[in-house]
């Protein structure tokens, strides 16, 4: 079983494990109840509505193979997510959701849906950080019956990620989840901050049954389901007890932030003598928040003083407590505190007599999980983008955080590591070589600046190789044997040149590289950037050489704005004219001389050829 699967769980399925209640949340409007692995939507007879299976990564709906065992449906149906067709990991994204914080409970049945007769190893996230683990062979009975999880965690980025990481060959169940908003301050978020997951390794109501939203019609604000005392106390204890009960009302309890329910302080245990003794099971080197409830419901008790009591911790004496000193009678009273790095398995509280003998109506114990790093958000929008540009098949396991958590493997082929000031993670190394993938590379590969090594090559992702690809820090770069085109931008090629590696070898449509054709005015039917660049430079230097032209005619007909010539049709008429002019004149002169000589002219009427 899971190391971090409290106890508290295993012992749920000894009892009838109805649904959530559809009680009013008074904070926030957020209560989301998803039956894995169904089909349809249904309203329970708690009046809680089921909401058919949704934002699931990949996986496959089932049904347990003896449903009679189980009496409501979400516990009939699972989703699996077998790795070789779904990936190492996949995940519940609940998306739009309100900043905040927020109760979540799982619920985990195996009951041999598979015929494998083979419970499974895996592990379980909310929020990038590693929350349960299980591993094979699970108890019998919660294999058979399944059992409940729940934790508190804060949601900051509108979207709640429960993920579920594969370990072998090994194929994740979930029956159900729930998602309930609460009170961002409650459980001492002020002090403890939002760093932490507050993980339930037993949440106690002395005296009574279990109740609560999913087993009775009692009511918990917080979606809390409450369980007996009797199996945590102490061998000695068990039989040393006296229940007391009361109908009155309890005032401060259902009071923000914790909204804790009146139910609860309403019933009580006390000695009948000496000591009570609880043992918790916990996992060491851990810390854990603890929390115990009392009321003074005893009419016995009148005043101060009449019954006081020491809470001891593993040994060590915290605090003394006197209830009516306190708070009075049928009023709720708390104390809480934080144990650090535990080095047991075993947490034991002890209520030690001072006056009288101790009475407690309550216990809660939550491990504090710190809350991993994530990877730069960013980086996360390049991944996704390329997840989907790539054509990244679902068996690679794509799904939530590319880097987180820390313990499990990143996204297959993908190496992370923590920046400089280690406060979030990012893509150092991605290979992807060989996969047989189609797509192309998507632009915002440019915010993976801390990306040294990509391996592309052996597949067959076409079009052009972003400019925004090669960064400063970039050794590596295989990107052979695909179908890219166009022409390699220099800061890419220029890697090889300073010490890097760089492969394009394979890619016919490439160009304009060391080893590669130079770029021609045509690539694939269509031009090429090059040859786009040097036709819009031509037409610039055409059009600025026209407007010179144009400017300097304009200039030289300012210069001679009186000086018009003739057209040379009317020149030449003019020259003809003239012609003309001077052979009159001649004949005149010729006419005159002979007219004075008494000689006839050829050219008078009376003119005649004489005979020879």
């Amino acid at each position: 079983m899971a190391s971090l699967l409290p106890p508290f769980f295993l012992l749920l399925l000894l009892l009838p494990l109805p649904l959530a209640s559809s009680s009013s949340y008074p904070y926030g409007n957020v209560s989301l109840h998803i039956d894995c692995g169904s089909a349809t939507d249904y309203t329970d007879s708690f009046n809680t509505t089921w909401l058919s299976d949704r934002f699931f990564t990949g996986g496959s709906p089932s049904v347990v193979s003896e449903p009679l065992l189980f009496r409501f449906p979400p516990e009939k149906n699972l989703r699996s997510f077998p790795p070789l067709s779904s990936g190492k990991k996949n995940c519940y994204v609940l998306p739009a959701l309100p900043s905040g914080r927020y109760y979540l409970r799982t619920f985990t049945a195996y009951d041999d849906y598979d015929g494998r007769s083979h419970s499974p190893s895996f592990d379980t996230s909310v929020q990038g950080t590693l929350v349960f683990s299980w591993r094979s062979p699970w108890p019998e009975k919660v294999a058979r019956r399944g059992a409940y999880s729940d934790l508190l965690a804060f949601v900051l980025d509108r979207q709640a990620e429960i993920c579920f990481y594969s370990i072998a060959t090994d194929s994740p169940v979930i029956g159900s989840l729930s998602l309930i908003q609460v009170d961002r301050l409650s459980y001492d978020a002020a002090s403890i901050g939002e760093r932490f997951i507050l993980v339930n390794y037993g949440r106690l109501d002395c005296g009574s049954e279990q109740w609560g939203p999913g087993f009775t019609n009692d009511t918990d604000y917080f979606g809390r389901s409450w369980q007996s005392d009797h199996d945590f106390r102490s061998p000695d204890s068990k039989n040393n007890v006296l229940v007391i009960s009361t109908r009155s009302t309890i005032s401060g309890a259902n009071q923000q932030p914790n909204f804790f329910p009146m139910k609860l302080y309403q019933t009580a245990i006390m000695t009948r003598e000496g000591p009570l003794d609880y043992e918790l099971e916990v996992d060491a080197k851990m810390d854990y928040l603890l929390w115990l409830h009392f009321a003074e419901i005893d009419s016995k008790v009148s005043g101060a003083g009449q019954r006081v009591f020491d809470v001891v911790v593993n040994g060590e004496n915290l605090t003394r407590v006197d209830i009516y000193k306190e708070v009075g009678r049928f009023a709720a009273h708390d104390w809480h505190y934080i144990l650090k790095n535990l080095s047991d398995t075993t947490l034991s509280v002890r209520l030690e007599p001072v006056v009288g003998v101790p009475s407690i109506s309550g216990l809660e114990n939550y491990a504090l999980v710190p809350v991993d790093l994530s990877t730069d958000p960013e980086q996360v929008v390049a991944m996704r983008a390329l997840k989907d540009s790539l054509g990244v098949p679902e068996r690679m396991g794509w799904n939530g955080d590319p880097c987180a958590p820390t313990s499990w493997d990143a996204w297959e082929g993908v190496t992370c590591h923590p920046n400089k000031d280690k406060t979030s993670l990012i893509i150092y190394q991605i290979d992807l070589g060989s996969q047989g993938l189609k797509g192309y590379i998507s632009d915002q590969i440019n915010l993976l600046s801390n990306l040294v090594s990509l391996d592309l090559s052996g597949n067959q992702f076409t079009g052009s190789i972003p400019d925004s690809l090669a960064s400063s820090d970039m050794q590596l770069v295989l990107l052979n044997d695909n179908l890219l085109e166009g022409k390699v931008p220099e800061g890419l090629y220029s890697i090889g040149v300073h010490g890097g590696s760089i492969d394009l070898s394979g890619n016919k449509a490439l160009c304009g590289a060391p080893s590669l054709p130079a770029c021609s005015l045509w690539e694939n039917g269509r031009l090429s950037s090059g040859a786009k660049i040097a036709i819009g430079l031509s037409c610039a230097v055409t059009f600025i050489a026209l407007l010179l032209v144009l400017f300097n005619f304009c200039i030289r007909r300012r210069r001679n704005d009186y000086d018009f010539g003739l057209p040379p049709q009317l020149m030449s008429l003019a020259g003809n004219r003239n012609r003309y002019q001077r052979q009159k004149s001649l004949m005149l002169l010729e006419m005159e001389s002979q007219h004075a000589k008494g000689l006839p002219s050829r050219f008078s009427p009376n003119y005649q050829k004489s005979e020879k």
